[in-house]
Formats: C-alpha cells, sequence, structure tokens
C-alpha cells in the first residue's frame, strides 16, 4: 500500500499526523509508531520537523470545537428568547417595535449610553422634568449631573459629607429644585437654573434619610408642581418639608423600623411608605397627623424596599385583575400601588389593604418599582442584575428580561410626561415632578410619554434606554 493511498484526503492526512504528533509529544511513542506503522507512514514523510509543526493542531482542533460548540448553545438559547418574544407579541407589539408606540414602548438592551465618573455604587437616578438633564446619587458621596442626549457628564456636586441615598426633581411652579438626602442626616435643596447652587440644608431627621419625593399639588394647570417635600428616615419617621421656607411642617410616626420608600400621588393627597418593619402604609395628607395613616399592606416576608402608585392609566387592566367589572374613575389617585421586597417579590394591592396579585420571577432583592405611563406594564430592578417587565394586561406576565448590568441594579426611573400647550403656559411648572396621567388637567392638555428609561447599578455604572 503506498502512503500517498494511505492518507487518503489532505484532511484526514492531516489528521493522521497530528494525532501521531500529538501521542509522540505526550510520551505514547509506541502507540504512535503503531499507528504509523499501520497507516504506512516513512521516516521521509514525516520527519521531526514535520512532527514539530503538526504538534499542537490536535488539541487546538479540539478547543475550536468546544468553543463553537458553547457558541452554538448560546445561539440556540437567543433564539428561543427571540422565539419567546414573537409568540408574545400581539400586532400593536409588533407595530411598536417599528414605531415606537409610546404607550407601549419597553426598554431593551443595549443601554443607548452608559455613563461613568461615579467611584462608588450608585443609589439613586432622577429625570430633569424639561431638560435633557439625568441626576445620579452614588455611595461617593456626590450627585453628577448628565445630560442623557448626548451621554455625557456636565458637573458634580459635591457637599454631603456621607453617601447620597437619593435624588428628585420637582418644586414650585416654573422653579424646578433637585432635591437630595444622605447617610449624612441632611436633605440638600440645589436650584438646577443657578448652576446646581446648594441653595437650602435640611436638618432634623436623626438617622440616615434615605428617601425623598416632592409631592405635586394637584393644582389646575400645574397639577404636578409643588412646594411640599416628603423624606423618610432610618429613625422611624417620614417628614414633610415646606422647601421655600425650609421648615419641617409634619412629622408622620407608624413605622417599626428603617422607612426606606416613598411614593405620592398625582393630586399630592396619598403618600405610600414602605419600611424595614415589612409593610407599607398609606397616608391622607388631608387629615391631621393623628389621622393621617388609612391603611397598612402587610403581604411581605421580608423587608419592603420599594414602592409606587399606580396611575390612573393603568386601572383599566388592575380593576381587571383585581376581579373587578369596572374600573374605578381616573379622577381618583389613589385605587392601585405596587410594592416591592427583600422577599424577592412584587405585590400589587388594592388601596383597601387586599392584596390582588404577587409577580414572582426575580432571583435577588427588589429594588424600584415603576408603572408604564402607559399603563399596561409594571416594571421592577433587582439585585438580580435585570430588569423586568410585567404586563398586567396578561394577568401580570413577565414579558421581558434586560440584562441591565454587570452588577445589582439599586434604582429605577422612567423619564416624566411632557405636557402639551400647559408647558407654554406660565413657566412650564406642569412637568415638574415625576407623576402621570390623570390629574384633573386643562382641557386640550395632551400628555406626550418619554421612551426614556434610566437605572443605576453596583457597577458604578448609570444606564440610559431610550427609543
Amino acid at each position: 500500500m503506498s502512503s500517498s493511498f494511505a492518507f487518503g484526503s489532505p484532511l484526514i492526512a492531516d489528521s493522521h499526523k497530528a494525532l501521531i504528533a500529538y501521542l509522540n509529544s505526550t510520551g505514547y511513542t509506541q502507540s504512535a509508531q503503531t499507528i504509523r506503522d499501520e497507516l504506512n507512514i516513512p521516516e521521509s514523510s514525516f520527519d521531526a520537523a514535520t512532527a514539530k509543526r503538526y504538534e499542537g493542531l490536535l488539541e487546538k482542533k479540539w478547543t475550536s470545537v468546544v468553543r463553537l460548540q458553547k457558541k452554538i448553545m448560546d445561539l440556540e438559547a437567543k433564539a428561543v428568547t427571540l422565539q419567546n418574544e414573537l409568540d408574545n407579541a400581539t400586532p400593536t407589539s409588533l407595530a411598536a417595535r417599528k414605531n415606537h408606540d409610546p404607550a407601549t414602548w419597553l426598554p431593551r438592551a443595549p443601554a443607548r449610553h452608559t455613563l461613568q465618573s461615579h467611584r462608588q455604587p450608585i443609589t439613586s437616578v432622577a429625570f430633569h422634568p424639561l431638560f435633557s438633564s439625568l441626576a445620579s446619587g452614588s455611595e461617593d458621596c456626590t450627585i453628577k449631573i448628565w445630560d442623557y442626549e448626548l451621554g455625557e457628564l456636565e458637573r458634580t456636586l459635591k457637599s454631603h459629607t456621607k453617601a447620597v441615598l437619593d435624588v428628585d426633581f420637582g418644586g414650585p411652579r416654573g422653579n424646578t429644585l433637585l432635591a437630595s438626602c444622605s447617610s449624612d442626616l441632611t436633605i440638600k435643596l440645589w436650584d438646577p437654573a443657578d448652576e446646581y447652587k446648594n441653595i437650602r440644608t435640611l436638618p432634623g431627621h436623626d438617622h440616615s434619610v434615605s428617601c425623598v419625593r416632592f409631592i405635586p399639588s394637584g393644582a389646575a394647570g400645574a397639577p404636578l408642581s409643588g412646594n411640599l417635600l416628603a423624606s423618610a428616615s432610618r429613625d422611624k419617621t417620614i417628614r414633610i418639608w415646606d422647601v421655600t421656607t425650609g421648615y419641617c411642617l409634619r412629622t408622620f410616626r407608624g413605622h417599626g423600623e428603617w422607612v426606606r420608600s416613598l411614593s405620592a400621588t398625582f393630586d399630592g393627597r396619598w403618600l405610600l411608605s414602605t419600611s424595614s418593619d415589612q409593610t407599607g402604609r398609606m397616608w391622607d395628607l388631608s387629615q391631621p397627623d393623628s389621622n393621617a395613616l388609612k391603611q397598612t399592606f402587610m403581604a411581605h416576608e421580608h423587608v419592603v424596599e420599594c414602592c409606587a402608585f399606580a396611575p390612573p392609566s393603568t386601572y383599566a387592566n388592575l380593576s381587571s385583575l383585581a376581579g373587578l367589572k369596572k374600573p374605578p374613575p381616573a379622577s381618583s389617585s389613589a385605587e392601585y400601588l405596587a410594592t416591592g421586597g427583600r422577599d424577592k417579590l412584587i405585590k400589587i394591592f388594592s388601596t383597601n389593604g387586599i392584596c390582588v396579585k404577587t409577580l414572582t420571577g426575580h432571583d435577588n432583592w427588589i429594588r424600584s418599582l415603576v408603572f408604564h405611563p402607559g399603563g399596561k406594564y409594571l416594571l421592577s430592578c433587582s439585585d438580580d442584575k435585570t430588569i423586568r417587565c410585567w404586563d398586567l394586561s396578561q394577568e401580570g406576565k413577565c414579558v421581558r428580561v434586560i440584562e441591565a448590568a454587570d452588577h445589582f441594579v439599586s434604582c429605577l426611573r422612567w423619564a416624566p410626561s411632557i405636557y402639551k400647550e400647559a408647558v407654554a403656559d406660565s413657566g412650564g411648572g406642569l412637568a415638574n415632578g415625576t407623576l402621570t396621567n390623570g390629574a384633573k388637567k386643562d382641557e386640550g392638555v395632551k400628555e406626550q410619554i418619554r421612551c426614556l428609561v434610566a437605572c443605576g447599578s453596583v457597577d458604578l455604572n448609570v444606564r440610559v434606554f431610550s427609543a
């Protein structure tokens, strides 16, 4: 048998040579010689130099096979995910992907901008109601102001002496302010119109201040403006401040532990709080302090990290989820709410205290909740590094999982809607704050939902998702 016949095709010949070279290099010389004899490969066509050339070929081929196998598995997983999205798609959601219908738009990876500058984990983010500015608070004691359209850092605000735990935009009509709170026990007010000067510091809490939220006034023409600010603290209290005077007007006591988060209704009448005492509480701000606590929500078995009042645009979906035939009127500001906790669960409640739905899917603590202004979805972020989108018209089914960060996702915000016509009317105070839908707006005032979401992470990055 001639050697050329023994080798067959060049590919097979190469495989044989690689096998013999591999056996030689690993010390199995006898096996190598046996194969050479069987294949009738003479010394002349497989000298030491040739053997050296073929030595690593077998291992190289094997590792590339393994690598390709992994790639195939990844692509198969991706195909399954895309198929799931297709299976869940409706004509409207397919149209939304093309035309970005704001009422049904949802964020998707990758983020449009990844903003890097903080040196410690991000704790909070907030959108300016009118300008393309985004504020982020961090454990590095600073607040950074970003231009989210350009993806650039505008300025860094330094005044807090410990971790900044929360930030929020809002305030009097036509005079938007930025509020921040910190582990240094203070709340600070910054004026965006005056180069973000620190115009006021509000002392009063006896422990870390974990959350600040401007309370809308619900006033005709500018329902989202208002001079009241609510704060929640580890001292177990909630305080209401007048930002124009800096005075603390009210103190609510009732939680047995650290108060973690706050959410106000669009008309400024109701305030929701959550706490390490595993409850949520609803306060009626139109009542005196002694009578303000209206409802306690008990369904979590761990710290309740976050909460959100449902806007009226969700009432149709949430009332059917609650088994009601007819949704409540859009003028009613407090009908449903959501809470998220360290028990990895999201609970949707009717404001009468009944839990109407529990959403499961996250693998770690829930850190923030946001209702889609269009009323169809609830978004959540978690220490499992994802943002999840829950379809309220499909029994709260999880319809999208966004791999949003390389570490815990600590905060999430949807940009506040813009109100047409009313913005032109007296300085645009209407758009202040982050609440949307259902306020008694002037006739002809149209809400424009913005397809814009931001999140912050322990990986030190702020990410902006947009259509």
